[in-house]
Formats: C-alpha cells, sequence, structure tokens
C-alpha cells in the first residue's frame, strides 16, 4: 500500500494493543489481494488438478501468520513481510502434499529412460519429437510433463525460510522441520547450478522460462510481450525444459 490510512493505522493499534479480532478481520481482508497475487503467480506454473482453493487456505495461513508477527518497529513495509511469508506458505504446502500425480511421476521416468536410450544410440541429445514417437505421446504431452515435473523440481529446490523470526532481523526466520546443514548447501548449490543451466538458454528460451515460472505469465501473455504466437512460444518454451529436466535428471542422479 502506497499510504496507510488513519482507518488502517487505527485497526493496526487495536490489533497491536489488544490483538482485538475485528481489527484482525479487518486487516487480514485489507491484504488479501497479496495472498490472491501470490496464488496466481504460483499456480501459473502447475498442473490443472491442483486445488487452487487449497493454495489460497495455504497464502491466507501465511498472511495471519506475518500478522501474528509483525514488528511495526522494524524498518520493513508489511506488504513486504507479508509476500515472503505467504510464498512460503503456499510452497510449504506443496511439498507436504506431494501434489505431483504418480501418472505424471511414471510418465517423467518413461521420458528420461527414452531419451537415455536415443541419446546412447546415437550419441548425440534426444529431441522432443523423437522421445515422444519413442514414448508413443505426443510431443504437447512429453512437454507438459515435463513442465509439470520441472515445476516440482523447483517448489522442492525453493528453500526460502517460512516461519518465526530471530532478533537479528524480521526476514530471518527458524526451519520446523530443522534441515541437515549438508542437505542445505547441496540444495543451495543445486539451486546456483540450475540457474547456471538457465543461462546456457538462449534468449527467448529464458525469458519464456522466467516469465513462466518466476513471473507467472501464461504462455498466451508471454506471446505478447515477446510479439509471437502462443505456439510459437509452447515450442520454445518446450525445448527449454527439456533441455532443463536432462540437467536436473543428470543433478539428481548425483546426489
Amino acid at each position: 500500500m502506497a499510504k496507510t490510512d488513519a482507518k488502517e493505522l487505527e485497526y493496526w493499534d487495536r490489533w497491536l494493543r489488544e490483538r482485538d479480532n475485528d481489527a484482525a478481520d479487518y486487516l487480514l481482508q485489507l491484504y488479501m489481494p497479496l495472498v490472491h497475487y501470490h496464488v496466481q503467480r504460483i499456480s501459473a506454473g502447475l498442473p490443472r488438478n491442483i486445488d487452487r482453493d487449497e493454495l489460497q487456505s495455504h497464502g491466507l495461513y501465511g498472511l495471519y501468520d506475518a500478522l501474528e508477527k509483525f514488528d511495526r518497529k522494524r524498518d520493513l513495509k508489511f506488504d513486504t513481510y507479508a509476500s515472503f511469508r505467504i510464498r512460503g506458505a503456499i510452497l510449504d504446502g506443496l511439498r507436504k502434499e506431494d501434489w505431483m500425480p504418480r501418472s505424471i511421476r511414471e510418465k517423467s521416468k518413461k521420458i528420461e529412460k527414452a531419451a537415455e536410450k536415443i541419446e546412447q544410440e546415437k550419441m548425440a541429445a534426444a529431441t522432443i519429437d523423437e522421445v515422444a514417437a519413442a514414448c508413443d505421446m505426443t510431443a504437447d504431452e512429453v512437454s507438459q510433463t515435463l513442465s509439470d515435473s520441472l515445476m516440482s523440481s523447483l517448489v522442492s529446490l525453493d528453500d526460502r525460510p517460512t516461519s518465526g523470526t530471530t532478533e537479528k532481523s524480521a526476514m530471518a526466520v527458524e526451519d520446523r522441520n530443522a534441515v541437515l546443514p549438508d542437505k542445505h548447501l547441496i540444495d543451495q548449490e543445486m539451486h546456483r547450478q540450475l540457474a547456471d543451466e538457465i543461462d546456457k538458454l538462449n534468449k527467448n528460451e529464458r525469458l519464456v522460462i522466467t516469465l513462466f515460472y518466476y513471473e507467472g505469465l501464461t504462455l498466451t501473455e508471454i506471446g505478447h510481450v515477446l510479439e509471437r504466437s502462443t505456439s510459437r512460444i509452447s515450442q520454445i518454451h518446450s525445448r527449454a525444459i527439456f533441455k532443463l529436466r536432462q540437467y536436473l535428471k543428470s543433478a539428481e542422479a548425483i546426489r
């Protein structure tokens, strides 16, 4: 919010002084657009079977958690602090629910085996069309399966903390699930290497991956941004995720 009005300040004071329920309801309603925003961004890269209401519920929990823990004395806007917690709560919910359907996992394994076999036979990288033919699938189906699988990997590698505060910073948090330090370092390294792999893509591929997975745009919206047809953007997206998925497969094999 660009400017805090008198009514909002009044409710903030009531909430902070008295933990007034009416004040909490008012502030939750006021900042609900942040929840809608992050649900929309994150859900853009997820399969259609994911219940958006569940994501909304996780996001609302993150918003209430932010309201409970926010310290107005710190030099930090509530919008920023709440966004951090809302996004983290949604991603935590996705991790715990293991949202990827078994059918997608099975297809992903089938695709990986086919790609591996083709690469061994021709001693060169397999194309999506070759893999699709080997799996008796369409190129679009291969692309969508890899996209869903890639999103799962991105979610699992997203190690932004989400709960509790420390004395040092309102953005520093404790981990309720006690992740071992070595795993944390490995995940950080994987995230860095994935970013390096994205940098190796060509300009259009990098743009499509960034706009789709990190900015939450649809393929049609990306087409408008890049002044390309949706089908052309879909082709670029397919090539990019195929390259990235091959990298992730290799990286997971040595973990």
